[in-house]
């Protein structure tokens, strides 16, 4: 799809991501960062691409010095409609730049759901791991939680899937896939009596070796690779989490 901007995403879907994704429960993914923040060095924390506020919310509700980043003024403005989200200081920009106002650095940068792919090439995701890297202080962890790449249901190279059937609605997502590209550009397609509502998507998928070769190429290591926010093993299918570190200073 032509035009993709940083806030492409957010900008066409804010008003229907809470309702489409009311499913996911963000417990366990706060109970894990809470507790990496808390066995951490001590500093404030970064989201990228905070959203509507799932995560951010109730992480910050913990007490946690809580900012973040995200493209879309939309986003923004449904986070800040709810109770706490106003009290969570966000820049709108590119969480490629990973440039919040102020010089802070930060204890954790985080990117949850698949946020991160939705930077359209390697080249905006190797800067995204570089300026994160760099905002952190020694010992800091820049934590992801990315879905492993599932090309395999992708019959020549596209896919319908039917998400929801009701009497006055159906909603499905339609796909393309670019192998070449690593890249899926999709619609979820909201069908009702009142008409059809396109709701685009695109995102560039990066296998898990890739995400180690961007954080080397950025300073820093891999300390935890886990099946899910609650430590489960790693395995090829659902989602993933991984814990990056930036190596602490060397004692002189």
């Amino acid at each position: 799809m032509e035009n993709q901007g940083p806030e492409s995403y957010g900008e066409h879907n804010a008003d229907v991501y809470d309702e489409w994704h009311a499913a996911l429960d963000p417990t366990d993914a706060v109970d894990r960062l809470a507790e990496l923040i808390e066995d951490g060095p001590p500093g404030p924390v970064l989201e990228l691409a905070v959203g509507t506020g799932r995560v951010t919310i109730p992480l910050a509700a913990r007490g946690v010095d809580l900012r973040g980043i995200d493209a879309s003024v939309a986003m923004v403005e449904r986070m800040r409609a709810k109770p706490g989200g106003e009290r969570i200081p966000v820049t709108i920009g590119d969480m490629a730049d990973v440039d919040p106002e102020g010089d802070d650095r930060f204890a954790m940068v985080f990117v949850v759901f698949s946020t991160l792919f939705f930077l359209l090439t390697q080249e905006e995701q190797v800067r995204c791991f570089t300026n994160a890297a760099r905002r952190l202080v020694p010992g800091g962890r820049f934590v992801l939680e990315c879905p492993m790449p599932d090309v395999a249901r992708y019959r020549h190279d596209q896919n319908l899937e039917v998400h929801q059937v009701g009497l006055d609605r159906v909603r499905l997502v339609a796909v393309r896939h670019d192998p070449v590209e690593q890249r899926f550009d999709g619609h979820h397609v909201l069908i009702t009596n009142n008409g059809i509502r396109l709701a685009p998507a695109s995102m560039r998928y990066a296998w898990p070796s890739e995400l180690d070769l961007m954080a080397r190429l950025a300073g820093l290591e891999r300390r935890h690779r886990w099946g899910g926010w609650r430590r489960e093993p790693f395995t090829a299918e659902g989602t993933y989490v991984t814990v990056y570190e930036k190596p602490a200073a060397p004692v002189p």
